[in-house]
């Protein structure tokens, strides 16, 4: 494909879409898009590339007849800008298409998957390859701070990229990353998820068998050993990987585990733990994340990086300097002792790992959990009892409404009266207050210094990242005029 080429891509504001469009236009195309709707940190990311958007949705957006058109996998017939295109049949693709036929072929390609850990993990292999100077080139379904970008087209040899087991596009509903044919691959987990596409666990395994078994006899397969864990979910895991013509390699905590995790410290500021290869001590590392998952994460992203031959030495050094995902964790403000976390909450387990992560990280704290069931899967009833125990890590509870709740069955939808009555009997405290204005009026007056806030959702809520914290500023102002008031009285 020429580089004169004009590409636009609808449903540009989703992570991995708007990363193509950034590496498009560094390849040299001219690059449009459209979306419904924007927000940061996509908005900001493509707005810094000078790659227009156009909002909302609209015929007249591809006035100016593209090359191509990339379908995002959220557009579904109905979206004005794909009928006009299946209308005046402007050539179209997907994006794992053009990805695989545009940046992949002739590169070593690494996929990092599963349900749980792929945007970290594919973010610390990345960073472990660039710090050791091998040029990567990667794919990832968030910013990561470090680069401070979700993609690179490097000169190296290896593409990294985060493997998404979610559908394709409205004409192709089989899983992105069987697209990308990769040389490895990371499994981290497999989990029932994407309850809107997936019928049950089944075919969640099915997705993932047949990625393991692309994977070819000279490749690798780091996966994760559940021996120590929840019992259905090991049985799920060992399913997939019993599929590989490849070697595979376990990492955790268990006995059987090629690389074994042990000693495991959570520090105010630091992580650290040890790593056994084949049961002999092979590395200790450290890294200023929170969390055992993230142990996990960076454990097989270390072994992953030892079979393309950099040293230990070289991914200890880099794990240290890693520092994180944009909306995993990240702190977006710290208001008269109080802590405001946003994190990309999307699954139940998911949920429990990011509030075990801030209990370890933050001893003694008073922990807030306010959730916005947006995700596919948390929208929906099928995992609500799992949800009630996650979100139960927590102190405080507070859940919003279902995210376009009329779009679901009401026997489907998450009954957040049963969710709230199922916390409740788990001895903690939820509320249910309807939008982020009514949650942050409600609780902003409650919240005390040493006070840690998760706020738990995929998208944007009600721009409750910014205004929380910009109530709890308020408020510690009018204290403090009253307090004056108060001495001069």
């Amino acid at each position: 494909m020429g580089n004169e080429k004009h590409i636009h891509l609808i449903g540009i504001c989703g992570t991995a879409m708007a990363s193509l469009a950034g590496m498009l236009k560094q390849r040299g195309f001219r690059v449009t898009g459209s979306d419904a709707a924007a927000y940061p940190p996509m908005s900001d990311f493509l707005s810094e590339l000078g790659i227009p958007v156009a909002q909302p949705f609209d015929a007249k957006n591809l006035s100016v007849v593209p090359d191509l058109v990339v379908v995002g996998n959220a557009i579904s017939r109905g979206n004005p800008e794909l009928e006009y295109v299946l209308d005046f049949r402007i050539p179209f693709s997907s994006l794992p298409q053009l990805l695989h036929d545009e940046f992949l072929r002739g590169k070593e390609v690494v996929v990092v998957a599963g349900t749980h850990g792929k945007t970290t993990t594919t973010s610390m292999l990345a960073w472990i390859f660039h710090t050791a100077g091998m040029q990567p080139s990667f794919l990832i379904g968030g910013i990561a701070e470090n680069f401070g970008s979700s993609f690179h087209v490097g000169q190296g040899k290896h593409f990294i990229l985060e493997g998404d087991e979610y559908d394709t596009a409205f004409f192709d509903k089989g899983p992105k990353f069987l697209h990308y044919f990769p040389d490895s691959v990371i499994l981290t987990s497999v989990e029932f998820d994407h309850a809107d596409i997936y019928k049950d666990l089944d075919a969640v395994e099915t997705a993932f068998k047949r990625l393991v078994n692309l994977v070819p006899r000279r490749g690798r397969i780091i996966g994760f050993d559940g021996e120590t864990g929840v019992a259905s979910e090991s049985a799920s895991l060992e399913g997939c990987l019993s599929k590989a013509f490849s070697p595979v390699e376990r990492y955790g905590a268990g006995a059987r585990a090629e690389w074994r995790i042990s000693d495991m410290r959570f520090e105010a500021e630091r992580t650290a733990w040890t790593v056994f290869h084949r049961g002999q001590q092979w590395a200790d590392f450290e890294f200023a994340l929170a969390g055992e998952y993230n142990v996990w994460n960076a454990t097989a992203a270390a072994a992953m990086a030892f079979a393309y031959g950099i040293s230990r030495e070289e991914i200890s050094a880099a794990l240290k300097t890693f520092k994180s995902v944009k909306r995993r964790l990240e702190v977006k403000a710290i208001v008269n002792g109080i802590t405001v976390v946003d994190d990309f909450a999307h699954h139940p387990t998911a949920i429990a790992g990011t509030l075990k992560a801030l209990r370890g990280r933050h001893t003694g704290a008073r922990l807030w959990a306010i959730l916005e069931p947006r995700s596919n899967t948390l929208r929906r009833r099928v995992l609500q009892k799992d949800l009630a125990r996650s979100l139960s890590i927590a102190d405080e509870i507070v859940v919003a409404g279902v995210f376009r709740s009329e779009a679901l069955p009401e026997d489907q939808r998450l009954d957040v009266a049963a969710l709230a009555a199922d916390i409740q009997l788990l001895g903690r405290r939820a509320r249910l207050i309807e939008d982020a204005d009514k949650i942050v009026d409600a609780i902003a007056p409650e919240m005390r210094s040493g006070d840690v806030v998760a706020i738990l959702s995929n998208g944007g809520f009600g721009q409750i990242y910014e205004k929380l914290p910009s109530r709890l500023r308020a408020l510690a102002a009018d204290a403090g005029e009253d307090s004056a008031v108060a001495s001069h009285g």
